[in-house]
């Protein structure tokens, strides 16, 4: 009898230790993962108290299947999506950093607090994250059907995207940029819009997604100082040259995207050489000598009228302007693709506009400082 008691004494203080030193290892966890700094982001802004819901590590881990091998939907720069399900039977992204690196946390904390306040239908909808695990995880709403760079390029579905398709896509993209720029109460730059960042859901309506290195800036500030950060092919060449990220910055990496919808072609060639490698070149080239159509992908020559297509283009070139203030700005490109969807604009006249737009932007393409900026870009590319 008192053998088994000593068992049961035992038994019950080594749970209680356990669970105190799992619960200081939670602590550590939750200190060094960025609960602090997401502590003083909260106190800075109580409505983000909220708006950020902190899962516990079992719940995820249980979601999960113990981040099983099988559950993972893709792997990043910055770490491991999984495919969860919470106990209450919802399907859940789970994306766990690759390290605790100190100097990324101030970025993954970023993303938490920036998609915490977004809510927008084009925006993938942040649910919480959990910050008492060995890294820091964020748990954000499920899009069924991958990125746009795969239905684009890996050639994963048996039917092809229909222009009417890529003109949807754009236009929620636009719509979800112009949305951070200038409908939040604190406008958002984006910094890193890619194919690859923009994930498709059961309808196929995009969902921008990736927001670890986004900023808010002031009303009255009109750019951001940073070192570089962003992905080449999509590259603002401004932004390059002088590491000053305006909203036009993310207007010229919209312009990419535009010219991928449109030629099926990857933002860095891996067949073409040179400054042809960038697809931004290459199409502005194909612009300058007037052979767009050739490069255009095969369901868009299909389905689309010529007018059509030279409208879209002349878009993409405005987007893609060398100087930023010649860009429109994200507001007006989603109205300019909405217009182009629902409306059926007289042949002529868009012949017309988009003629004299076309002659426009080439004249600013071939004069002033614009020329060796995108020059610089190109080269580094080439190397």
């Amino acid at each position: 009898m008192g053998v088994l008691f000593l068992v049961a004494i035992s038994y019950v203080l080594y749970k209680v230790i356990k669970k105190g030193k799992e619960k200081r290892q939670r602590k550590r966890f939750f200190k060094r993962n960025g609960g602090l700094l997401l502590k003083q982001q909260e106190e800075a802004d109580p409505s983000l108290v909220d708006k950020t819901i902190h899962f516990t590590s079992r719940e995820l881990q249980k979601a999960t299947d113990n981040f099983n091998e099988n559950r993972i939907l893709g792997r990043g720069g910055q770490g491991t999506v999984y495919k969860g399900m919470l106990v209450d039977g919802r399907i859940v992204a789970v994306k766990k950093s690759k390290i605790v690196d100190e100097s990324q946390l101030e970025q993954f904390i970023n993303e938490v607090v920036v998609l915490s306040q977004i809510n927008h239908r084009n925006v993938v909808k942040l649910l919480g994250c959990c910050l008492e695990t060995n890294v820091p995880l964020l748990v954000s709403e499920f899009i069924p059907n991958g990125t746009l760079y795969d239905r684009l390029h890996n050639e994963i579905d048996e039917f092809p995207m229909s222009l009417d398709m890529r003109l949807q896509i754009a236009t929620e993209v636009a719509g979800a940029l112009a949305y951070l720029h200038s409908a939040t109460s604190i406008p958002i730059y984006h910094r890193d819009i890619k194919t690859t960042n923009i994930l498709l859901d059961d309808k196929y309506r995009a969902k921008v997604s990736d927001f670890g290195t986004s900023r808010f800036v002031s009303l009255d500030q009109t750019h951001v100082t940073t070192l570089v950060k962003g992905t080449f092919g999509y590259l603002d060449p401004e932004y390059f040259q002088s590491s000053q990220f305006t909203e036009k910055s993310d207007v010229y990496s919209f312009g990419v995207v535009l010219v991928e919808l449109l030629t099926g072609e990857r933002p860095i060639s891996l067949t073409r050489f040179g400054e042809n490698r960038s697809l931004a070149t290459y199409f502005m080239l194909a612009m300058e000598e007037g052979r767009v159509m050739s490069i255009f992908d095969a369901m868009v020559i299909k389905e689309g009228t010529r007018d059509e297509l030279l409208i879209l283009a002349n878009l993409a070139m405005r987007c893609l302007n060398l100087n930023g203030k010649y860009r429109p700005t994200m507001k007006e490109v989603a109205i300019e693709l909405e217009t182009i969807r629902k409306s059926d604009i007289p042949s002529t006249v868009l012949t017309n506009t988009s003629h004299s737009v076309y002659e426009e932007e080439l004249a600013i393409l071939r004069y002033g400082e614009s020329s060796s900026t995108f020059l610089t870009l190109s080269d580094s590319f080439s190397q």
